[in-house]
């Protein structure tokens, strides 16, 4: 009986490998045959829903029932292309309501002016956009932009809500207890205030403030106003199809076949090729990517200890990543691509050492996305140079720690315990009793040996004295442009500049182009059937349900944090 059963085993596993064969043929088929792309066509590219960092494409994750999102990755790259691919003739983005925040906007924004540059044209179409100021902000940087005829166009501003729960849990029994450094570390205030403290909205009040400038000033330039006609534009809101061309902030009118139409007039037979279809095109057919390597290695998400997962930089996924680029000796340099609010106050620093080693023996440059605050500066902070966009979130140099007591809660319904400990304080964390007032020091004296750590490690790595980096600190959240002054980064831009700082600092001139070695890696068939799985994020959950696992994965933890501040999603 047991030998039938290895039998079966042993059939089971080599048809399974029989069918996976058959299907990995099939899938590198169709993923392997050259795309064809003919003369005078146009890249169309639907610009909405999620848009992240990367996500590496396997054969796993290509038979989920639900699409990919679009990958920052690849839209940077297949830009590019087109602007040197001769058969490429313009753009034509479809544009929705997009999952991202403003300094990937403004990076997507900032390639489309490149494409331009190659003297070819860039379209936006609009058909129905009720609250799309980011949106709208990004078909500034193309030649026209189309409004289908009933459309909708919200430019309405930036800002929202940020909700507080304290009297919801003092109503529950349930109490948050949060020491942190300093008066700006705000990220557990939506749970221990009943509204902004004076820090609280002097940071936010700041941070949006930039923001909306920024916005202001590029989109009214971009459309030939001034500053103040915009913001009228703005406080009025809402525009409908002639309404919104007669503003000056459309170009033309037009249903969808109308706009087609106009785009193929460019030439005698424009033809369509898609983004997906375009993402195949092996950059090296158009004499990209054949130089020297620089390494391009992606931290994503909150920062914990141990493997990467589908909702979290893993410290020891990303610090091999930056280790094994360290000692291949064919890569010239090394550029870290980071969007991160933070995390374990340890994870960063199991990162932060290797960024640190790495620098020692090549050219080390730290490229910032959305965000890259506390945990997320700290992973960058040894780097040589430091370039993030004038919309990043960065800084939040500060730590906290803390617990969620539910005593009160568990008083209302009743729950009884038994206390069994051995150790004064061996139930310091448990939800089963508050801190004690002895506790709440030891913790604020623990956080605080914190940060000075970070001050000191930053002070290091921007060659800035310790008091400077104070100033800056205490939690504060900046973005790219105050930073800038602050020199805690060292210039703006996007991955497009991080990578020629690196050439700069590896000696490669500057006309030449460079192959990136992207971690994490694409992953066969067989490395995702038999491989390890922490050495990759081969898929990403819903935006939502991604952040919600994240967080559940950090308050489960008994850590010292340097996360970001909870804040208003700006639209």
């Amino acid at each position: 009986m047991k030998n039938r059963r290895y039998v079966v085993w042993i059939l089971l596993f080599f048809f399974l490998l029989a069918v996976a064969a058959i299907v990995s043929f099939l899938y590198f088929d169709v993923v392997k045959r050259p795309v064809q792309v003919r003369a005078h066509s146009y890249l169309e590219i639907d610009l909405g829903g999620e848009i992240q960092e990367i996500v590496p494409a396997d054969f796993l994750s290509s038979l989920l029932p639900v699409a990919a999102p679009l990958a920052m990755n690849d839209l940077w790259m297949n830009i590019r292309k087109a602007k040197k691919d001769d058969r490429i003739d313009a753009l034509f983005l479809r544009l929705n309501l997009m999952l991202c925040d403003w300094a990937k906007v403004n990076e997507i924004r900032e390639a489309i002016l490149d494409f331009r540059k190659s003297g070819k044209k860039a379209y936006a179409y609009i058909e129905e956009a009720p609250d799309f100021d980011k949106e709208y902000y990004l078909a500034t940087a193309c030649d026209r932009i189309i409004l289908h005829p009933l459309g909708w166009l919200g430019i309405n501003g930036i800002g929202g809500y940020i909700p507080f729960f304290k009297n919801s849990l003092d109503k529950l029994g349930i109490q948050a207890e949060f020491e942190h450094v300093e008066e700006y570390k705000t990220a557990y205030n939506s749970f221990t205030e009943k509204g902004m403290t004076p820090a609280h909205r002097e940071m936010m009040e700041s941070i949006y403030g930039d923001l909306f400038d920024q916005y202001v000033e590029t989109a009214a330039g971009a459309r030939g106003m001034t500053g103040d006609e915009y913001k009228t534009l703005i406080h009025r809101a809402f525009f409908q199809g002639e309404n919104a061309k007669s503003a000056g902030l459309v170009d033309e009118v037009l249903f969808e076949d109308e706009v087609l139409n106009m785009i193929r007039g460019r030439g005698p037979s424009l033809h369509r090729i898609e983004f997906d279809e375009y993402t195949r095109v092996r950059p090296s057919s158009l004499g990209m990517g054949t130089g020297r390597k620089i390494a391009l290695i992606y931290g994503i998400g909150p920062i914990l200890s141990g493997e990467s997962t589908i909702s979290s930089m893993g410290s020891a996924t990303v610090a091999r990543w930056i280790r094994r680029a360290r000692q291949d000796k064919s890569i010239a340099a090394i550029v870290f691509r980071v969007d991160s609010p933070g995390g374990s106050s340890v994870a960063s620093d199991v990162i932060w050492r290797e960024t640190f080693l790495a620098k020692k023996e090549k050219p080390f440059v730290v490229s910032m996305s959305d965000v890259a605050g506390s945990g997320g500066y700290w992973i960058s902070m040894a780097a040589h140079k430091i370039i993030a966009q004038p919309e990043t979130l960065t800084g939040s140099i500060g730590v906290l720690a803390g617990k969620i007591s539910m005593a009160g809660l568990y008083e209302k319904l009743g729950v009884t315990t038994d206390k069994l400990v051995y150790g004064d304080k061996a139930d310091v964390f448990s939800t089963f009793r508050g801190f004690t007032p002895e506790e709440r020091k030891i913790l604020k004296d623990e956080i605080l040996w914190t940060y000075d750590k970070f001050l000191t490690k930053a002070a290091e790595g921007r060659n800035l004295a310790k008091e400077e980096v104070d100033r800056s600190g205490k939690g504060r959240v900046w973005t790219g442009r105050q930073a800038l002054d602050l020199k805690l980064i060292d210039g703006l831009g996007g991955l497009s500049e991080a990578i020629e700082a690196a050439k700069k600092l590896a000696g490669i001139p500057a006309g030449e182009d460079v192959r990136l070695v992207v971690w994490p890696r694409k992953r066969s068939l067989w490395s995702a059937f038999l491989g390890r799985g922490g050495d990759n994020r081969n898929f990403e959950l819903p935006r939502d349900a991604d952040k919600a696992l994240a967080a559940l994965r950090l308050m489960q933890k008994n850590l010292i944090w340097a996360l970001m501040p909870f804040a208003v999603e700006p639209r």
